[in-house]
């Protein structure tokens, strides 16, 4: 039929993250990890991306297999240096 994409490969019932966590994780702020995880396919992004007013408000959950995936890619640029 179509195409998979790999947003649909997500398993709703995996372990979803909330950005202060995997700061926590990482130790990185939890600006870096919003940076790091707003537009990777597959997080989860509640809220207005653009809205009529100034600050947005967005909550992001991060997939436990998109977090994987942004470690490995992550740590495989930080050993090319």
């Amino acid at each position: 039929m179509g195409v998979v994409t790999e947003q649909e490969n997500v398993v709703p019932a995996e372990r979803h993250y909330a950005v202060i966590e995997v700061a926590e994780m990482w130790h990185l702020s939890p600006d870096k990890i919003r940076e790091i995880f707003e537009h990777e396919p597959g997080v989860l992004v509640l809220g207005d991306r653009s809205p009529r007013y100034k600050r947005r408000y967005l909550t992001l959950r991060i997939p436990h297999t998109i977090l994987l995936r942004v470690h490995k890619r992550l740590a495989a640029k930080s050993s090319l240096l």
